[in-house]
């Protein structure tokens, strides 16, 4: 069975939405296509909002990483709202030579960690667990930091599943680094992140992990039944197909929990 049709039916507990948010032209989208297609492009277009798909065989077992590219001017309140409560796992992005963009990643922060916190199920358990990783971008422009690595540090004193990296999608420094911090605090394989697997074509097949079996198999070789893939031509769910996720990750057994749920996701 082709890959992407392996991933199409994963299972739920292998299907992820990584949220990427931070304010307008702090490299939001260049870091999304440095993950995906090992690229960066100088010219700047202001994004709306894009959703992208990425597709894994690891082991036998397939994976659905979905990355909604966030607008860093976020005209509508809802649908960021929304994007908190169907996200996974999230990267907070600012660039280092912009203070104002970092203040916007500290109130991201909170209002994450508050949304997810009243949309929690009752009789959840009391810590939460949203993987992120917060990233100071532009390292390259050293000479105009006006964000200190201290100030990020101070942030996160004594705070679980987030972490601090700095990279340059324009140098591509560091890039790969968020992604196996993010991936290890999500409790992933870190064969998802961009260096530890083959890329190939959405349509490949190769050979299961089980006709492997019985035999001795390399290091090397285990790396290599790791394969990922772009999925093409991938279609953002429906808002009221993300209405029906948020819906299910904060179902409540009384009857009047679906009212409740959506008007915490609107308001």
């Amino acid at each position: 069975m082709a890959l992407l049709d392996q991933a199409t039916n994963a299972p739920p507990e292998n299907c992820y939405r990584l949220v990427i948010l931070g304010s307008a032209k702090v490299g939001k989208t260049s870091l999304v296509q440095r993950f995906l297609f090992n690229r960066f492009e100088d010219n700047y277009t202001p994004t709306i909002e894009d959703f992208h798909r990425k597709v894994y065989r690891i082991r036998g077992v397939p994976y659905r990483l979905d990355i909604l590219d966030t607008s860093g001017i976020h005209p509508f309140p809802a649908m960021r709202r929304l994007s908190f409560i169907t996200g996974d796992l999230f990267v907070l992005v600012f660039a280092i030579d912009n203070k104002e963009s970092f203040q916007e990643v500290i109130q991201l922060r909170e209002q994450i960690i508050d949304c997810k916190k009243q949309c929690r199920k009752v009789g959840g358990p009391n810590i939460l667990h949203v993987p992120m990783v917060i990233v100071a971008n532009k390292c390259d422009k050293e000479s105009h930091r006006k964000v200190d690595p201290s100030d990020v540090e101070a942030l996160l004193a004594g705070q679980a599943n987030c972490t601090f990296v700095e990279t340059s999608a324009k140098k591509n420094t560091n890039v790969d680094e968020v992604f196996k911090q993010l991936f290890t605090m999500a409790h992933l394989p870190a064969e998802m992140s961009p260096s530890l697997h083959r890329k190939v074509a959405p349509m490949y097949e190769g050979r299961s992990s089980g006709q492997q079996s019985g035999r001795l198999v390399s290091i090397r070789r285990k790396m290599s039944d790791a394969c990922g893939a772009v999925a093409p031509n991938v279609r953002r769910p429906s808002i009221r197909t993300d209405l029906l996720m948020a819906q299910a990750r904060t179902n409540q057994e009384d009857e009047g929990s679906t009212g409740r749920e959506i008007r915490c996701v609107l308001q």
